[in-house]
């Protein structure tokens, strides 16, 4: 198949649009299936693992594919639930061009716009279709405006409905002038109106075409087909295509028209690549006579076949039972059999090229993001940025067994979900794991008690809180023990200063006339630091401080350096106390994206949260608001967030600095603090 003959169409909606039901459609319209698949009754060819099937959404990206006119389209599913949209970030690298599905009944959600500013930011060419037209309440009138405003005029309809909500039967074709003339009454010239928005819009991206119609000529069909594929590739029209994904109705019309205007590879800006040392950019050609290029952007861990590595061909070919060239990690990989994907089922092929989209089994060095190509001619393709994690929980494994194979179980769900997260945290020796939102890790969690057999308790993470000082202080202390032959002396004077905030630590040895000898300073530092780990008011590390080492004395047999650790450690934590320790906590920088009628009680809410608002801007229909807000309140965020928006909102967040936990807020901590160390002596 040549390459201009393939088609990559990334799916795109907020949850419950429908996406997922129009794929099954058109797998059934394309004789890909022998009856249509149904989200409701578990039976789709795109959520065929249990948590989907159950929860009837997609977490997980697919790739289907189907044939029709000697053209392969490779579908991709996307998960239209904010806790997924990593899926989106990844499959977005894989298509040449996008379908956003808008609700009939619901219009423009907040899921809808976001998806749809992340195809016109990645620059891909962009169709719509305005789905459940058979549903009460469902308006195409409504609808298209809400489009129109939101996304641009050049979002001009393709097919109009014939009848509403539960009369709504069919679609008639708008490019088909004859189609049009052939219905009557209002539909007739609501439908003609609808096809001189088309061809105005067609004829606006050509001189030529423009001049004709300005002239009152008729464009010719040919003129027509052919400025609307170029309108589509330049992203100067967004053709819309309206139906019931549920019934079929409007399927046959959509894939007619994918396989006559989106772009094919070579009709598109090729993905921007680089030298291995991504120093400099790289040209190559969209040709399979070109050296192998491709990159892998997911994972699948199949329960029959191990790991598999789905990758889009971006040049060249790969043959089965070869190899090739892992640029990210410097590493040879050699491939058995390459699959072509149909949901969970693989089809055997001897070959692919550049457009195809493809996996190989059992991978031994490449994960998702991984750039493979000949040894020849390396190159890189752009890192796939993911949205960073905002929400987190502690894990703790129930039994032995359990810890054994948590690790393991852990590497294989983030080998499939690149925004799955998990580490060990170094200050609160806690196991993290770290997601979108409360529903990805619920899911997360689930996954490991069924795919791998592991059992946790689950909690919310303490907060790495770290102590610092506010005054100079000087301090000495003498150990000096004697037991019985050795003893121990040492005796150490220390200045402890406060650093700028930011700053974490520095030792300054200003020791002169051997008032210490030099073999037992690294001793002194040892201690400094040893008390360091674990400061006074709740056991947290200290920060931002400069410690002095400026006097001292020895004795000549029973000075060591493990008693010059201990002095210091000793008037390190008799210096602490005296110089006004304060508790340190995280503060975050945190976006919040929202519907511009939530303003206000996301506003108050983030306030009450101890935040400080540090700006708002708008962002489509909805606004996003800046603010920098304590860690501690952010911890069950997810939640709640989404029962003040109705589930319209979402939000991200990163580390800003530490900042002085107010003396309220800070007491409080260490009381509970006070409290769960008698607790654990007990």
């Amino acid at each position: 198949m040549d390459v201009k003959d393939i088609r990559n169409i990334v799916f795109l909606s907020h949850s419950s649009a429908g996406k997922t039901s129009l794929i099954d459609s058109i797998l059934f319209a394309a004789k890909a299936n022998t009856r249509r698949g149904s989200v409701n009754e578990g039976t789709s060819m795109c959520d065929y693992n249990p948590d989907e099937i159950e929860r009837k959404i997609t977490i997980d990206p697919k790739v289907l594919s189907i044939e029709k006119d000697t053209k392969r389209i490779n579908l991709l599913d996307t998960p239209g639930y904010a806790d997924f949209i990593g899926g989106v970030f990844s499959s977005l690298r894989a298509a040449d061009c996008g379908l956003c599905l808008v609700c009939g009944v619901n219009g423009v959600e907040v899921g809808t716009s976001r998806v749809w500013d992340m195809l016109t930011e990645g620059g891909k060419p962009s169709f719509l279709f305005i789905n459940k037209l058979d549903k009460e309440h469902s308006s195409f009138e409504k609808t298209i405006g809400a489009v129109q405003k939101e996304f641009g005029k050049n979002c001009v309809p393709i097919t109009y409905p014939i009848g509403k909500e539960t009369s709504f039967k069919e679609v008639v074709d708008l490019l088909n002038k004859a189609a049009v003339e052939s219905i009557s009454g209002d539909d007739k010239n609501k439908a003609l109106k609808y096809r001189d928005q088309l061809i105005e819009a067609i004829a606006e991206t050509d001189d030529v075409l423009i001049e004709k119609y300005l002239g009152g000529e008729e464009l010719s069909e040919g003129e027509i087909i052919n400025g609307l594929k170029k309108a589509v590739n330049t992203g100067n029209a967004h053709p819309v295509f309206c139906g019931s994904a549920t019934k079929g109705i409007g399927v046959e019309e959509l894939i007619n028209a994918i396989i006559k205007f989106a772009p094919s590879s070579i009709d598109v800006t090729p993905t921007q690549a680089a030298s291995p040392d991504g120093a400099n950019p790289i040209d190559y050609k969209v040709s399979a006579d070109e050296p192998f290029a491709a990159q892998v952007f997911k994972t699948v861990i199949d329960p029959y076949v191990g790991q598999l590595t789905v990758f889009r061909v971006f040049s060249g070919s790969l043959q089965s039972n070869t190899g090739f060239y892992n640029v990210n990690k410097s590493a040879k990989e050699k491939i058995g059999q390459i699959f072509l994907l149909k949901g969970k089922e693989q089809k055997g092929t001897d070959k692919v090229q550049a457009g195809d989209i493809a996996a190989v089994a059992k991978l031994k060095e490449t994960s998702t993001g991984d750039t493979l190509c000949n040894e020849s001619r390396q190159l890189k393709f752009d890192a796939i940025k993911m949205p960073e994690p905002a929400i987190s929980l502690s894990l703790k494994p129930k039994t032995r067994q359990d810890e054994e194979r948590i690790m393991t179980a852990l590497s294989k769900l983030g080998s499939e979900d690149p925004t799955f997260k998990y580490g060990r945290d170094q200050q609160t020796k806690e196991l993290i794991a770290s997601g979108l939102g409360d529903l990805h890790l619920k899911i997360m969690i689930e996954r490991l008690k069924r795919n791998f057999k592991v059992e946790v308790e689950v909690g919310t993470p303490r907060v790495a809180y770290k102590e610092t000082i506010r005054k100079k202080v000087e301090v000495s202390y003498k150990h000096k023990k004697q037991t019985g032959g050795h003893g121990q002396y040492g005796e150490v004077y220390l200045k402890l200063e406060p650093l700028p905030r930011g700053e974490n630590y520095e030792f300054v040895d200003k020791i002169v006339g051997g008032a210490i000898p030099r073999g037992y300073i690294p001793g002194v530092e040892k201690g400094v630091k040893a008390t360091m780990q674990a400061g006074i008011l709740i056991g947290a590390p200290v920060v931002g401080i400069k410690v002095t080492l400026f006097d001292g004395s020895f004795h000549t047999v029973d000075s060591s350096e493990m008693a010059f650790k201990i002095a210091a450690s000793t008037a390190m934590r008799n210096g602490l106390k005296q110089a006004s320790p304060v508790l340190l906590e995280p503060i975050m920088d945190v976006e919040v994206v929202v519907p511009e009628d939530a303003m206000g009680n996301i506003t108050g809410d983030l306030n009450s949260r101890r935040g400080r608002i540090m700006g708002m801007e708008p962002k489509g229909a909805n606004q996003i608001v800046k603010a920098q807000v304590p860690l501690a309140e952010m911890l069950k965020y997810a939640t709640e967030l989404r029962s003040i928006t109705a589930g319209k909102g979402s939000y991200t967040m990163k580390f800003s600095r530490y900042e002085q936990a107010p003396d309220k807020v800070a007491q409080q901590i260490i009381t509970q603090a006070k409290a769960a160390k008698e607790e654990a002596a007990k």
